[in-house]
């Protein structure tokens, strides 16, 4: 897809789609070079169709001819009050999703002066082409050319706006492909077949990541006897039932001068049946979505490169598969994580967080970071507290939590401050070892969970994220097709290039 800047009268622009924007109330006279007799024809339009300009309308009009596109879409802001970037990518999204479904591949987008008043003209056109590139993704690798032929992808994207802001808007395209292109890798990776998508895949995307980076980012994988050297016994312990050989993937990115060290862990369940803890069928149909923390590490450090962020950044990938067999975890062993702590298995299913005690207690005691941040389909608890379109966010450290509610509107990455309950650590005591792997009760499992990793982080300013809900989506949604969405990549991304 290509973008592309105008700043010629938008009645000139030869698309299929004019995409305009109207905030609630406003009236489009906005548009105030179209000629009067489209005006008063829309005019008309939105009293027939009672378009109030709220966030879930979108209106669609023939242009009569009358200017040089041949349709337009006209998408409702809702009240000004309430917007911010990450609404502003959703009804973009929306808009495109309207262009995609009169088979457009060729529109053009007017950019509004308030977002430019609100956000800047960088980071209104970042938006825009995040929004775009997000909406317009479909994993499409192994549909037959029939198949492949029947849907029409966006050839050209016109982002129209005034001569004197495209060098803002120039670098704003720049970054918002690269922030796409890196949440696309990650749902490809997502969204591709288990028996693709195996620890030794994901260790072989994360050596191509490194061979084209020009040498800034270097990636070592760490086979099982040098993992069972680290005491990486609770990792292992997930590890042992399958024959897929698990690898713990190291990627590092170390600028000349860092400002700060930052260690960031993916979950890396490449699939998850639950062990001898066996889901049922109907929970085991999406479990190839166990490795979107994984995905997401390699999608970020996948474009770390060209943003060159001022901190140093080590993402730890514990991957491997939960299956049954003969060799398999049971119910009742004691597992020793790299920390030493000794572990408590009561369920097999509650396997992700035994790998990532191991990749914590690596970050702490290998890598010394100022930060710690992981993502983590975790829990199914989470997913009821907050649907699936929220990630539960738990930390020790308010700034930084607060930090990333901030860059969460930004991003359209939707996080919720969930709370790390200390009262709650009674219900993860093993009688016999120091911690168990699910608690005494049925009730808060997102929050003992954390409380759980928490154990592993010692005193390290930490931030676990609980992606279970936004990590895949069942159906289509403005930004993301139903499959993997490639959570926490501009989240996280944002968040390197603030510092």
């Amino acid at each position: 897809m290509k973008f592309s800047l105008k700043s010629k009268k938008i009645s000139q622009l030869e698309v299929d789609t004019l995409n305009l924007f109207l905030w609630e109330d406003e009236e489009i006279e906005k548009y105030k070079e179209f000629p009067g007799e489209l005006l008063l024809y829309i005019k008309d339009a939105v009293k027939r169709e009672n378009f109030n300009q709220d966030r879930d309308e979108v209106l669609l009009l023939s242009s009569k001819g009358i200017i040089s596109a041949y349709k337009l879409i006209i998408t409702g802001l809702g009240k000004k009050k309430d917007f911010d970037r990450g609404i502003l990518a959703e009804q973009v999204a929306k808009s495109i999703r309207k262009s995609k479904e009169n088979k457009a591949v060729k529109i053009g987008i007017v950019l509004a002066d308030d977002w430019c008043d609100l956000f800047g003209i960088k980071n209104s056109v970042q938006t825009i082409v995040e929004a775009v590139s997000l909406a317009d993704y479909r994993f499409l690798k192994y549909k037959s050319e029939e198949e492949k032929n029947k849907i029409r992808m966006l050839e050209e994207v016109i982002l129209s706006l005034p001569f004197a802001s495209l060098s803002q808007a120039e670098e704003g395209i720049r970054e918002g492909q690269i922030m796409s292109k890196a949440t696309l890798f990650a749902r490809d990776l997502i969204n591709e077949p288990p028996q693709v998508t195996t620890p030794t895949y994901l260790a072989q995307e994360a050596m191509k990541i490194g061979k084209n980076s020009n040498g800034l980012v270097k990636v070592t994988i760490l086979e099982k006897e040098e993992i069972e050297k680290l005491g990486m016994n609770s990792f292992l312990g997930v590890a042992r039932g399958s024959d897929e050989q698990p690898k713990f993937i190291i990627l590092k990115y170390r600028p000349a001068r860092p400002r700060k060290k930052l260690a960031v862990i993916g979950k890396g369940i490449t699939f998850d049946t639950g062990g001898l803890s066996l889901k049922t069928a109907e929970y085991m149909e999406t479990m190839k979505l166990d490795m979107s923390g994984a995905a997401a590490i390699l999608g970020i450090f996948s474009a770390i490169s060209s943003f060159k962020p001022n901190a140093e950044v080590t993402g730890l990938i514990p991957a491997c598969e939960n299956m049954p067999s003969g060799r398999a975890l049971k119910p009742g062993d004691i597992l020793r994580a790299m920390n030493g702590k000794t572990i408590e298995v009561i369920n097999t299913d509650a396997e992700g967080r035994l790998t990532l005690a191991d990749a914590l207690s690596y970050a702490v005691k290998k890598e010394k970071p100022d930060e710690i941040i992981d993502l983590a389909t975790l829990t199914g608890a989470c997913m009821v507290a907050l649907g699936q379109d929220i990630a539960g966010m738990f930390g020790n450290d308010d700034k930084l939590l607060k930090t990333f509610t901030k860059i969460s509107l930004e991003t359209g990455d939707k996080v919720w401050q969930l709370p790390l309950e200390k009262g709650y650590k009674d219900l993860i005591k093993s009688h016999i070892a120091d911690v168990r792997n699910i608690a005494t009760t049925k009730y808060g499992g997102a929050i003992t969970a954390s409380l759980f990793l928490e154990e592993f982080v010692d005193n390290t300013s930490w931030i676990h994220l609980d992606i279970a809900g936004p990590a895949y989506m069942e159906k289509d949604t403005p930004l993301i097709p139903a499959g993997g969405a490639g959570f926490g990549v501009r989240l996280i991304l944002h968040y390197l290039n603030s510092l």
